[in-house]
């Protein structure tokens, strides 16, 4: 704190004024101060705006990453469960496959089976008509030379009619 000297009138108006100046211009400072103080608050508070705002925005995107993380891994799990039905379906068409191979090999064993026993049944009766053809030949040969020995035997008997005179 300062001291004034007296005077008559009380304490001397220069030292008063020389110290009221330094007062003002003290406060002046200080409201200098104060004013910088609030625009730099103010500048803080907007900076601080911002940044609320910025992390309001980093959240929206974290949530809408979380989104799409999920997302990500639904379709990761959808992929792999198509990936096993795919694996399980190709190992059902393997085994199709070798089912129907395995039976196409039977029926072509029972085909071949069947056709030798066909072919040789054909052969069978084609031997069985053969034979039974050389019979009627035989027969019809042997029925030719008695119808000719009998029609031999008429002209015979008829060469002998006209032998004897009537």
């Amino acid at each position: 704190m300062e001291k004034f000297n007296r005077t008559l009138r009380g304490y001397d108006p220069e030292e008063v004024n020389a110290f009221l100046d330094k007062v003002i211009v003290k406060v002046e400072s200080m409201v200098s101060d104060i004013d910088e103080k609030n625009k730099q608050i103010n500048d803080l508070k907007a900076k601080v705006s911002d940044l609320n705002l910025n992390i309001a925005q980093m959240k929206e995107q974290l949530s809408s990453q979380d989104e799409l993380k999920q997302k990500l891994e639904q379709y990761q799990r959808t992929e792999e469960t198509l990936n096993r039905a795919i694996l399980m379906a190709q190992k059902t068409s393997d085994q199709l496959k070798v089912a129907a191979h395995k039976e196409s090999e039977i029926m072509i064993e029972d085909a071949k089976k069947n056709a030798s026993r066909i072919v040789n049944d054909a052969l069978i009766k084609a031997e069985k008509i053969e034979n039974e053809s050389m019979v009627m030949k035989r027969n019809i040969n042997v029925l030719k030379r008695r119808l000719k020995n009998i029609i031999e035997s008429q002209l015979d008997i008829i060469n002998d009619i006209d032998n004897i005179e009537l």
